[in-house]
């Protein structure tokens, strides 16, 4: 089993990672969290990795932080969650409130997060309410993220991200158009408010 790879960043994108490690290229899926501590590409990178066999495919999930990734485990432990899902629910809450609100059983902001329903959010509430005490105060975001974006600008495009998501885009087709209106706004982006990143990037999104 691969449990972490120490190369450099070939190709990423807000869902996905090629890592080469000695002249071999690892492709990973990642989540929006960990896509905003990655280096640019060329750059070096460290990632834990959770190896997910199966039948037609050996596919593997890379993590920033190992807390993260212990995150993860306890989600797709969850009936209903697989992968795919667990990934989709780190990218659109930060790890510490996602606990928060498990502990909390907040239904209500549970079933905020994409691809949440009423269900999971309950059996996520039941199955780990007691499991990710541990985890909570160890889910910190790097302090300074590694291309230099301010953590508090992450969340916002992280929030943005989410509602868009939730209109029905794909999480990378949602991270693409963000990252656009992102440059397009250069330094502006500093004051920029959710509900105006929303706005520009389904403009952007109706032109394509």
């Amino acid at each position: 089993m691969i449990a972490s790879l120490n190369g450099q960043v070939r190709f990423k994108n807000p869902s996905l990672v090629v890592v080469d490690v000695g002249g071999v290229g690892y492709e990973a899926h990642i989540s929006a969290r960990t896509y905003d501590v990655l280096p640019e590409v060329g750059g070096d990178c460290f990632l834990f990795i959770q190896t997910v066999v199966r039948e037609d495919a050996i596919t593997l999930y890379g993590f920033g932080l190992k807390e993260e990734k212990e995150l993860f485990l306890l989600l797709v432990s969850v009936s209903g969650i697989g992968p795919k899902l667990a990934q989709t629910i780190l990218s659109g809450i930060e790890g510490r409130a996602l606990c928060q609100a498990i502990m909390a059983k907040d239904i209500r902001q549970l079933t905020a997060v994409p691809g949440v329903g009423k269900k999971i959010a309950q059996r996520l509430c039941v199955e780990l309410g007691e499991r990710v005490g541990g985890l909570e105060n160890s889910l910190v975001a790097p302090v300074a993220p590694l291309d230099g974006r301010r953590t508090d600008d992450s969340q916002i495009m992280a929030d943005a991200a989410s509602a868009l998501i939730n209109l029905g885009y794909p999480q990378a087709t949602a991270w693409q158009a963000l990252r656009a209106v992102e440059q397009q706004l250069g330094q502006g982006k500093a004051s920029v408010r959710v509900e105006e990143l929303i706005r520009q990037a389904l403009q952007s999104l109706t032109v394509l």
